[in-house]
Parts: structure tokens; sequence; C-alpha cells
């Protein structure tokens, strides 16, 4: 299977080719932020010239003030008609994250973590060999997962505390942790950790009556020297989707879409980091790895 490395920060316009093409089960992820005055933007999946995909939101045209999002393709350089909806799920000024997942008979679209639309196949998705976005829109993360998030279980079907191993372990610019559920209502703590044999490279404890998330590391016995931050991106009962990007300096942690903190590396032999825990008061749906 090809290695589709995730790209961080990326300038618009962004052009990317996917090595190997899309296959079924391929989910696309983009995060990042429509800017404050934005008119439109769009994210195009192509095959050379021709649009297999476009997702284009339109903020302001012609007979709306509301904005809408149009789904087309562009064949031999003639459009087809365009799929619309009647809303916008990237407020202007706001960070997002839109996902494209790749089926047998279309692509399911979702923004912030919940289901938008759904586009039929015109020309076939085996076709398309590159990504590209642009418009009034700052990236900060473009990334490719063979695994969809959205066939996603039932909330409940992961135990808490829940485990997972990552073989091989982390390895930087390629392994992408993904994690979706729920915070149950009464949260008071939900966190998670990524461990090694003697210790707990990196700690993260969103804290709901203190309003805040703390991040530290577990080496040789003790505790580190605590990171807090203040800006919460959790909320009780509210349902969410992390991302965490291993860098070759840092842990760069993705909710819904924003950057949420990064946390440099303390731990360093990153190949050594191989099991992932998650436990609190949460509800899980995905996990990946």
């Amino acid at each position: 299977m090809n290695e589709l490395l995730p790209v961080f920060s990326p300038i618009v316009p962004f052009c990317k080719l996917i090595q190997g093409g899309l296959q079924e089960g391929m989910t696309l992820t983009v995060c990042g932020r429509v800017l404050p005055d934005a008119d439109r933007f769009h994210v195009n999946l192509q095959h050379n010239s021709d649009v297999v995909l476009q997702i284009n939101p339109r903020y302001k045209w012609f007979w709306t003030v509301c904005g809408y999002v149009v789904h087309n393709s562009c064949q031999n350089g003639k459009w087809g008609w365009e799929e619309t909806k009647s809303e916008i799920p990237f407020p202007r000024g706001q960070k997002f994250t839109l996902q494209i997942v790749v089926t047998r008979d279309s692509y399911k679209i979702s923004a912030n973590g919940k289901p938008f639309s759904e586009y039929k196949h015109r020309i076939p998705f085996q076709n398309v060999d590159s990504i590209c976005i642009g418009g009034m829109v700052e990236l900060s993360l473009v990334a490719f997962q063979h695994l969809a998030p959205h066939h996603a279980a039932p909330l409940g079907s992961f135990r808490i505390p829940y485990k997972s191993i990552i073989h091989g372990g982390l390895q930087p610019d390629k392994v992408i942790i993904i994690i979706q559920g729920v915070i149950n209502p009464q949260a008071n703590r939900m966190w998670f950790s990524l461990r090694h044999k003697t210790g707990i490279a990196f700690n993260c404890v969103a804290c709901f009556n203190e309003n805040e998330v703390v991040c530290n590391s577990y080496e040789d016995g003790e505790w580190g020297q605590e990171e807090r931050f203040r800006d919460m991106p959790f909320k009780r009962g509210q349902p969410f989707q992390v991302t965490i990007c291993c860098s070759p300096d840092n842990y760069e942690v993705f909710v819904n879409g924003g950057l949420a903190h990064t946390y440099n590396h303390r731990y360093t032999e990153l190949q050594e980091i191989d099991v992932l825990e998650i436990n609190g008061n949460v509800q899980l749906s995905f996990v990946q790895p």
C-alpha cells in the first residue's frame, strides 16, 4: 500500500499528487480556517485537468446572502449539473474539519465530525490523482487515511479504559491517531496517553471542572512539568474528533479541525512509543490505530 504523508500548514493554493490514486475506504481530511471576508473556497479531487469532485462553499452568490455549498464535476472542460446544499457548515472566520470518505458508489462528506452530504460518482474515483484546494481559506493539515472514520461503531462499543497497540511505534509525519466520540454530559475528566514500556511519553487530560487541558510526561517514576492550556476545545455532552499528528519535534493535537495545542517531545525514542490509552468520562465511536 502506498504511503501518503500528511502535509502541515500548506500554502493556498495547494495541490498534491495522490500516489497510487484513491482506494475504496480511504479518507481525506482537510483542516483549516475560513478567512473572515471569504466569498468562496474549493476542495477539488482531480484527474489532470478534469475535476472529479468539487466541494465549493459560496458565501454570497446572486440570490442568497446566506450561502450554500456546490458539489460538481468537470470533464473535458464541461461542468455538469450542480448539486447544492443550502447551508454552509464552515462559518467565516472559524476553524473546520472536512472529511471525504471514498466508498464504492459515492463520496461521503462530513463537516466538523458530522455527516454533511453524499456525492454519487460521475467519474470513477480510481481516476483521481491529486487534491487541489484554493480560495479564501487557510490550511493547517491535509491528511490521508486508508481506514474510514465514518465506518464507526455505535457509541459505547469501545470499553473504557481503552487500549490499543501502535504497531511499529510512532513514526514522525507518518502515524496519525484519530479519536472520535462524545463527552459525557456530567464529565469531570477525559484523557489519552501515548505510552512506552517504562513511562508515558504524552499524557493529555481535559479537565472540565477547571476548564483547561493539562499535558505532561511520566518518566523514571516521576511526572514532569505540567503544560496547561486554558482554551478548552471539548464540551460536555458534545461530539468531538481528535487528530494527533507526530512530527519530528512535537505532537500537534487538532480538535474538531482546529489546532488545539502542541507538545514538544520529552521522550525522543518515538518508535518505542507503541500504546494508546483512552480513559475518563467519554464514549468512543472510532479510534485509529
